[in-house]
């Protein structure tokens, strides 16, 4: 569009303008193969997922994947005193990092380690979990993700956070602890 805009000819812009209607026109049909249903409807998934990602980045573009964004976003948020706002800023500042603890502990990494390096580094300097031996460049690691849904993640955790503060009373599910019997309650089973 910017090319064809600044074409110097009426036939280079016209020329352009195909070209761009050409390949924004096309269609792909993926095929998805596996051997069970269930197997088929996850691969399924995946694909219409892996779509809207691509169809997200060529819209608003991409940013360096890995929570490494969010963590600069961190980076940015100055906490100077003990108000309810300040309160409400470390919250989301613990928050916005989070994604980068979950990725590391996934990946069976230590955040702890990783965290202070990444905050020091330059932007778009991140862990890429596959080969963690140095920070690299994530975008050139192929490790990023689409601005569009790093954005709305964090508009609708926002958002929920809101919510949850106007709120008389909050239900949360407290997972129950894990006993160290590994079998089944085996009670009642007929054994004397």
């Amino acid at each position: 569009a910017a090319q064809a805009a600044s074409a110097s000819s009426s036939y280079d812009r016209d020329s352009l303008n195909e070209r761009k209607a050409a390949l924004s026109g096309k269609v792909a049909v993926i095929k998805v193969g596996g051997t069970t249903e269930t197997e088929i409807e996850e691969k399924k998934f995946r694909v219409d997922d892996a779509v809207a990602a691509v169809k997200a980045a060529i819209e608003e573009g991409i940013v360096p994947g890995g929570g490494v964004t969010l963590v600069s976003l961190a980076n940015k948020i100055k906490v100077d005193d003990s108000s309810s706002e300040a309160i409400g800023k470390q919250i989301l500042k613990n928050a916005l990092e989070q994604p980068f603890r979950i990725l590391m502990s996934n990946s069976g990494l230590n955040a702890d380690e990783w965290l202070p390096k990444v905050r020091e580094a330059k932007p778009g300097q991140g862990v890429n979990v596959n080969a963690p031996e140095k920070l690299v460049d994530l975008k050139q690691s192929g490790v990023i993700d689409p601005v569009r849904v790093t954005r709305q993640a964090v508009a609708n955790a926002v958002s929920i956070a809101g919510t949850s503060m106007t709120m008389g009373a909050l239900v949360v599910d407290v997972p129950e602890p894990k006993s160290a019997v590994a079998g089944p309650d085996m009670s009642g089973m007929g054994m004397m």
